[in-house]
């Protein structure tokens, strides 16, 4: 019998990266780890992937993580420095910054540092989250550009919003803002994310970013999927009780499902404690023995339960997939109103991790 278990298939990851290297051969990779690589281990998805040209993190402290750790490929903070005496840090452990706003700005370039930065220069194109006014460009360009503390040359990149939907006319309208605002250039640029990696070949420039895709999850919708690639991690956990119930009768907290027959149910233990998703519907597809039963009840902290069917041959230790090989995460995101990013960043710390 086993409590909540993730397996982590380092040799899909690997065969992930080579079908969306195959995508765009010219390109140079910035793997994106953030979020603890997407819940399946910092350190160890960095190790898998030498192949990676650089790896792209949200905060200091996973580039610092990944230092400690040996890693010595190029770090992108993609939010960039929140303060500036992180610039010294930045510095001597040798990480490359976004700058997307006027502080970071003043702040790089009024540093007294031991040895320049290497920069990427964020320009908001229309999702309007982080980036620089397409106006301010030339200012910001034209600073970085003269500044002592900036090793050149500077990577211009922007982010696409709607990149998973390749009939949204906001991505040709930032591609083209984005193509306008660099006229006259010769840096190299960034702007494909997962989804674009596949939609829009035409956002490749000299580096991509994939993140969810890495990881084996697509980020279009499942009518539009072209590239199969393999999930890395599987969830699992042990069936640890059957109960017989009797038509009427209810499980779970709330008795939010009854049972309109005799039945069996089984108890799994996993719950919101371990991140499977609290708001996960009746009827969300667990898989046991080979076949997909339904969660019935409410999910409570450690366990949740499933209907096995009066005739089933279920039995205590059976082991039970929650996601990923067999059952893609984008489903059970499906019936849980969320999206696969949430649910693979959601696992906790008491989630035993193996590697396959």
């Amino acid at each position: 019998m086993t409590t909540a278990t993730a397996t982590i298939d380092l040799s899909a990851l690997v065969d992930n990266f080579t079908k969306i290297k195959s995508l765009a051969p010219e390109s140079k990779v910035l793997a994106v780890l953030k979020a603890n690589a997407y819940g399946h281990g910092l350190e160890r998805i960095a190790r898998s992937l030498p192949q990676a040209d650089a790896f792209g993190v949200a905060r200091i402290d996973e580039a610092l993580a990944l230092r400690a750790d040996g890693i010595v490929k190029p770090i992108v903070l993609l939010e960039g420095f929140f303060e500036p005496q992180n610039l010294p840090v930045l510095a001597v452990n040798n990480l490359q910054t976004i700058v997307h706003n006027e502080q970071q700005l003043n702040a790089i370039c009024n540093a007294q540092l031991d040895r320049p930065l290497k920069v990427w220069l964020k320009i908001d194109t229309g999702m309007h989250r982080l980036g620089i006014d397409a106006r301010d460009f030339p200012r910001y360009y034209q600073q970085l550009s003269q500044s002592k503390n900036i090793q050149q040359p500077i990577i211009l990149m922007s982010h696409l919003g709607c990149a998973d939907d390749n009939n949204n006319a906001d991505t040709d309208n930032q591609v083209r803002l984005f193509e306008q605002t660099i006229a006259g250039t010769n840096n190299e640029c960034s702007l494909a994310n997962s989804a674009a990696i596949i939609n829009y070949p035409e956002s490749h420039y000299q580096w991509i970013r994939p993140g969810l895709l890495l990881y084996g999850v697509s980020p279009l919708p499942e009518e539009n999927e072209t590239i199969t690639v393999n999930p890395v991690m599987t969830l699992q956990s042990s069936v640890i009780a059957i109960r017989h119930i009797s038509a009427g009768e209810t499980v779970g907290y709330g008795a939010t499902w009854k049972s309109d027959k005799a039945t069996k149910i089984g108890v799994i233990a996993i719950g919101y404690g371990d991140g499977y998703p609290r708001h996960a519907e009746n009827g969300t597809p667990i898989l046991l023995n080979g076949r997909r039963v339904p969660l019935v009840g409410r999910v409570s902290m450690d366990m949740i339960t499933v209907e096995l069917g009066i005739n089933s041959m279920d039995k205590v230790g059976d082991v039970a997939t929650l996601w990923g090989n067999g059952l893609a995460v984008e489903e059970i995101a499906r019936y849980s109103t969320t999206i696969p990013y949430e649910l693979l960043c959601n696992i906790t710390r008491r989630v035993q991790m193996t590697l396959k």
